[in-house]
C-alpha cells in the first residue's frame, strides 16, 4: 500500500538531501523536511574531532545541498547525520524535485529497475533521497523537463499497476516529439 501522502519520518541507514540552514560551533543544521531539522556533527563529516580553528563554512556553508545518511536519533528524535561514506557530501548543481517521501520506492522501483531506466533513456543523473529531496543533473534543459515530468507522473500515479512500462512508453513519445 502507497500513502497518497505523509509526512518524511526518519529512519536510521536512510540517505537524505536536505539543505544546510546554518553554522554553529563544531556542526551544521540540514532542513531535510523531517518534523524536525539534523544535525552534521564534524567528527561525522570530516572523520576528525572539532577544533576552534577550523572554518567550518568552507566545508559546507548555509545554502548549500548535500546528500547525507541518519546514522543515529537523538533522545528527541533530532536525525544525527553523517556524509563519511563514499558518494555523500555535498552536492553540486542540479534542480531539486520534491515528492511524497512514501512514494520514493515506487520511483526506485524493484531492485531499482524504474530508476535504472528512467537513468537509461534519458542519461540524466538522479540523486534521490528516502526524504523525497531528488536532484535532477542532466545535459539539457529538455531531458531536465523530461525526468521533472516523469517524476510528476510517478507522484501522480503511483498507485497504479503497470507504471514502470507506462512510464518507459511516456519517455519513448516524449523523445520521438523532440
Amino acid at each position: 500500500m502507497i500513502a497518497l501522502r505523509s509526512n518524511y519520518e526518519p529512519r536510521l541507514g536512510e540517505n537524505v538531501v536536505g539543505c544546510v540552514v546554518d553554522v554553529e560551533l563544531g556542526n551544521w543544521t540540514v532542513d531535510i523536511d523531517a518534523p524536525s531539522e539534523a544535525v552534521l556533527n564534524v567528527s561525522d563529516a570530516l572523520g576528525e574531532p572539532f577544533r576552534p580553528e577550523m572554518s567550518l563554512p568552507r566545508f559546507f556553508d548555509r545554502g548549500n545541498i548535500i546528500l547525507a545518511r541518519i546514522v543515529s536519533l537523538a533522545r528527541d528524535g533530532t536525525p544525527i547525520l553523517s556524509t563519511l561514506e563514499p558518494g555523500l557530501g555535498k552536492i553540486h548543481g542540479g534542480r531539486l524535485v520534491r515528492m511524497t517521501s512514501s512514494k520514493i520506492p515506487r520511483l526506485i522501483g524493484k531492485r531499482g529497475s524504474m530508476v535504472n531506466m528512467i537513468l537509461k533513456e534519458t542519461g540524466c543523473q538522479i540523486i534521490i533521497g528516502q526524504n523525497g529531496i531528488i536532484v535532477v543533473n542532466c545535459r539539457d534543459r529538455d531531458s531536465e523537463e523530461l525526468v521533472v515530468s516523469v517524476l510528476d507522473k510517478i507522484e501522480n500515479e503511483a498507485h497504479t499497476s503497470g507504471l514502470t512500462n507506462r512510464v518507459y512508453e511516456y519517455i519513448k513519445k516524449v523523445k520521438e516529439k523532440s
